[in-house]
């Protein structure tokens, strides 16, 4: 099979080719001849098949810069009812207990001074951190000191100048810059149900006033479902291109260090056009949406762990951009794609959406993003629900977090090719390794449950393997090592194992990253 390797060029026949070609000659010979050779056909293409993965090799030093992403590329949402207190989707108890007995459940707001939360959230940085969603589009901002203690007449909820002054500390502290999005609910609007900029114009003064900065927003959270998020009844995309003219003229006039997103839909829906057609006269920045592979079962959705690891399940993050980039395309061809909001499954995402599962699609995701050219991706969210990056109660990491951590200190910027295409049990992603001149990041993803993988490198490296005992597992192991905090919360060291050049074999469902600081890769440099 090596001889295969090393003489095969592209537009050359195979072996299984060249040996099929000389079957097809022999048929006019004698029919025990073809049947011979088909024998020998399909035991070439056998062994072939069963040799393909011992006999992949990259070339680090060779790998062609294919794009770059946002350096705050890998981001996170703090929803906005995190921050005033109210009802979230409830985080699901026991096993045995019903999904759908009670779809949400009050929390108090979040402590964003917590001092767990802020040392696992800076060592994802830099970073965005979203503060919106659905309950977003309702909330009234109470511009002064003494907030009132229920929403006024077209409100759910209500925003403080401190709470909204936790978020701005917060963002500071961590360096995640701020994304938003504004009230569209009736109490915005006027008699003529126009929508009204007090209430965003207010919230984006104070922040002024105490120093904050506001890097983006989105005009409302997911326009498609606006009625479900607060609009007026029949709210359509002509009204939508109304109100979103209004916002765009109050930010690039007042406040153009913004920028401004849109559309912010969900889903592959006619309207998601209709609405970028309505507010193609005034333009965004960035082109944004959202994405879920399904609804949890809260919602009625769909709950197949047993499919996490599959190829229909993780490819759906590249069907859904399919769609988008078609619209973006066709409306604002040159702005770059912002997915500013994604999760396993809407609604709170399902069990396994906080153990190590869901780290192969939260990676996944990552990787097959940065290399289609999507600049930034939102994780929903950082510590609410199932599939926070964190616990709500504790801020304790869960398996995605060691995911997003291992990303953040080894995946540079600049997306390379890493010569090997998706193929079904194994994925490989690179980049430039992260602050190292030259050096180079490959993640290797082997989604196979049963089967070993292996790639052949020719330099050194080192290694770092995520794994657990059981894919639904709430804790993972690095290179064999519980991860966990210190007694103190200190994040625990993020060592890798070093590793010669030669063959590097892979477990059945792990996670790897290899960084290869001495790759001489010009592009990295």
């Amino acid at each position: 099979m090596k001889v295969l390797r090393q003489t095969h060029r592209a537009g050359e026949p195979t072996l299984f080719g060249q040996a099929w070609r000389s079957c097809v000659r022999l048929t006019r010979r004698a029919s025990a001849g073809l049947q011979a050779c088909l024998i020998s056909t399909l035991l070439v293409a056998l062994t072939c098949a069963a040799a393909l993965p011992e006999e992949l090799s990259v070339t680090p030093a060779s790998m062609t810069r294919i794009g770059t992403v946002d350096d705050r590329f890998q981001s996170y949402n703090v929803e906005m009812v995190e921050v005033t207190g109210g009802r979230f989707w409830k985080p699901y108890g026991p096993i045995t207990s019903d999904a759908h007995s009670d779809l949400y459940e009050y929390r108090p707001p979040i402590d964003l001074a917590n001092s767990r939360l802020r040392r696992l959230a800076a060592a994802l940085a830099p970073a965005y951190v979203r503060v919106s969603g659905t309950w977003a589009n309702t909330t009234y901002f109470a511009d002064s000191d003494s907030a009132p203690s229920a929403p006024p007449s077209g409100f759910n909820g209500v925003l403080t100048r401190q709470q909204w002054r936790g978020v701005v500390d917060f963002s500071r502290a961590v360096g995640a810059e701020i994304v938003t999005s504004f009230a569209i609910s009736p109490g915005t609007r006027d008699a003529a149900g126009v929508w009204a900029p007090d209430q965003a114009r207010r919230l984006l003064a104070y922040t002024r006033s105490i120093r904050g900065t506001i890097a983006a927003a989105e005009f409302m959270n997911e326009p498609n479902l606006a009625e479900m998020g607060g609009a007026p009844a029949g709210y359509d995309a002509a009204e939508y291109g109304r109100d979103f003219e209004v916002f765009h003229s109050l930010v690039k006039k007042n406040f153009p260090e913004i920028k401004v997103l849109g559309p912010g839909t969900v889903g592959e829906t006619a309207s998601a056009s209709e609405l970028l057609a309505a507010s193609g006269r005034s333009g965004v920045d960035a082109f944004s949406y959202h994405h879920y592979g399904t609804l949890s079962e809260r919602c009625s959705g769909t709950s197949a762990p047993g499919a996490a690891l599959s190829e229909e399940w993780l490819s759906r993050t590249d069907q859904t951009l399919t769609f988008y980039r078609f619209l973006r395309d066709q409306f604002e061809s040159s702005k770059p794609i912002w997915l500013t909001e994604t999760a396993e499954a809407a609604c709170g995402g399902n069990r396994w959406a906080a153990t190590f599962l869901d780290t192969f699609r939260y990676l996944d995701q990552l990787g097959r993003l940065a290399r289609a050219g999507v600049q930034v991706v939102m994780h929903n969210t950082l510590a609410a629900s199932d599939y926070g990056l964190l616990d709500e109660k504790t801020f304790a990491p869960r398996p995605n977090y060691w995911g997003a951590l291992l990303w953040r200190q080894l995946m540079g910027s600049t997306v390379l090719d890493s010569g090997v295409p998706i193929q079904t049990g194994l994925h490989v992603y690179a980049h430039c390794q992260r602050g190292t001149p030259g050096g180079v990041s490959l993640l290797i993803i082997n989604t196979d449950r049963n089967a070993p993988r292996s790639l052949m490198l020719p330099t050194g490296l080192l290694r770092y393997t995520l794994e657990a005992a059981s894919l639904r597992d709430a804790d993972v192991r690095l290179n064999g090592r519980p991860l966990a905090l210190g007694p103190g919360d200190e994040l625990p060291p993020i060592a890798g194992a070093p590793t010669t050049a030669n063959t590097v074999t892979f477990k059945p469902a792990t996670i790897t990253f290899l960084a290869i600081p001495a790759a001489g890769n010009n592009t990295c440099r």
